[in-house]
């Protein structure tokens, strides 16, 4: 796989990155990543290069939230003994949490698994069995709080239709600004 690496007045290093699996240019940024263009076969860096300039304004407004996920990170890691979340410390907060949004709100579940994933932040299966995201318990109280109601509505309803939504909106106002804000930190999970 071909790679490049280009300076780009305001926004610094991009890399541009040939993939086999890119079928059209892709732009994308990434905490401790940076900015990168999937360059697909048969499309020249030079092309990339104009393309990743042609979407600088694009990639200046989306940077400050990247230093701040970025920056977030880097907390989290210095509070937690070398990056490390202690696991029995860890599952403690998120099993306590869940009782007791569990209970306040009436949405019973069956059992709970604390894991290390590296793609989501929870799920819910039919048995109502819950599994959290271990790294929950380093992000703000709001998301995890939020990570945690998503997983327990989920007992209620199995899916992410309107109806998931409007139960969801009962219990948290704003869950749909919180979940976006949650999409943030995920990149942080595939560091």
């Amino acid at each position: 796989m071909k790679k490049k690496k280009v300076l780009i007045s305001g926004i610094g290093e991009v890399l541009l990155e040939q993939s086999i699996r890119a079928k059209y240019m892709n732009l994308s940024i990434r905490p401790f990543r940076g900015v990168r263009v999937a360059v697909p076969n048969g499309v020249s860096f030079a092309a990339a290069e104009e393309f990743a300039r042609s979407k600088s304004q694009w990639i200046i407004r989306h940077l400050p939230k990247l230093k701040a996920i970025e920056q977030a990170a880097s907390r989290r890691q210095n509070d937690s003994a070398g990056g490390n979340i202690d696991r029995k410390t860890g599952r403690q907060i998120l099993v306590q949490r869940l009782n007791e949004l569990s209970e306040k709100y009436g949405l019973p579940y069956n059992r709970v698994f604390v894991k290390n994933q590296k793609t989501r932040w929870g799920s819910c299966s039919e048995k109502k069995n819950i599994n959290l995201n271990i790294n929950l318990v380093g992000l703000p109280e709001e998301l995890m709080d939020y990570a945690i109601m998503h997983e327990l509505v989920h007992t209620k309803v199995l899916n992410h239709s309107p109806q998931f939504w409007d139960l969801l909106g009962k219990f948290m106002k704003n869950a749909r600004d919180l979940d976006r804000e949650l999409q943030q930190y995920s990149l942080l999970l595939v560091r």
